[in-house]
């Protein structure tokens, strides 16, 4: 299979996803119509808009996570780094290995701290005792945990509050080096005090990582994200710099649906 190389070229470093014409059927439903975008490399991009309208699917698109449900195709294409991620022959693994994803609620395994984050690398071929635990270290001090679980890392993963466990899950994706986080409403199920925690973690990894992010938080995309599209019945309606989206919108749909006008 192909294996999918980062680009070296700053020019397409500047742009690392981009998206071109896509349409998405489940079945004979269409849930995406013509959506293009830009995601660029060492920012983070916000996915608003009301419940059903596709940003979910479209997030999911971006690692082909998609193609695990029956019936599902892609019309359009979508590039990393230059590169089709639909070709014929690419390595979904390795690409999924480069675009990694947290989800709505934290889904920690059934094992220790210790071994939810070295996960990952043991699939890939990490057999090292030492790499492995210098691995869960830098994943979990970049997931802002390792001071919190340092003495407890063979206690279940299930012991931590909910919070901690979406962080753990953080540290699970980062612990094979991606260069795409996906993050699909990664505070829904959280607290204000957790979801503060959430939001000044992705401030930080937007200095070494790409991220998209799905919100129905309009405060939530306003303080992260310096790109917003805006996604309405399938179709992005609008996108652009976040600060202008949410202060001067040029779409009065984006801005009734900023307002709470509807959604």
């Amino acid at each position: 299979m192909d294996q999918l190389q980062p680009s070296s070229t700053p020019e397409a470093a500047e742009l690392k996803l981009s998206a071109n014409s896509c349409d998405f059927y489940y079945g004979t439903f269409q849930a995406l119509l013509n959506v293009s975008i830009k995601i660029h490399a060492k920012r983070v991009t916000a996915l608003i808009g009301p419940s059903g309208c596709g940003k979910s699917t479209f997030l999911r698109c971006l690692n082909r996570m998609n193609d695990e449900i029956p019936g599902t195709r892609l019309v359009g294409d979508i590039e990393m780094d230059g590169q089709s991620i639909y070709a014929p022959g690419v390595d979904v693994v390795g690409l999924r290995k480069r675009v990694g994803m947290v989800f709505q609620r934290p889904n920690p395994f059934p094992k220790s701290i210790f071994e939810n984050v070295a996960y990952g690398p043991r699939i890939h071929g990490e057999k090292n005792r030492a790499r492995l635990e210098e691995v869960v270290e830098r994943s979990l001090r970049q997931a802002v945990l390792w001071d919190e679980v340092k003495d407890t890392l063979k206690k279940s993963a299930f012991d931590l509050s909910g919070g901690q466990q979406q962080r753990l899950c953080i540290a699970r994706v980062l612990s094979i080096e991606p260069e795409v986080l996906l993050m699909d409403e990664p505070c829904s199920a959280l607290g204000p005090n957790s979801t503060y925690r959430i939001e000044e973690l992705i401030r930080e990894l937007q200095k070494a990582y790409t991220i998209v992010i799905v919100t129905h938080n309009m405060q939530q995309a306003a303080r992260v994200s310096n790109t917003t599209a805006f996604f309405l019945k399938g179709e992005i309606i609008e996108v652009g710099d976040t600060q202008r989206m949410f202060t001067n919108p040029e779409d009065k749909r984006t801005e009734d649906y900023i307002r709470g006008r509807f959604g």
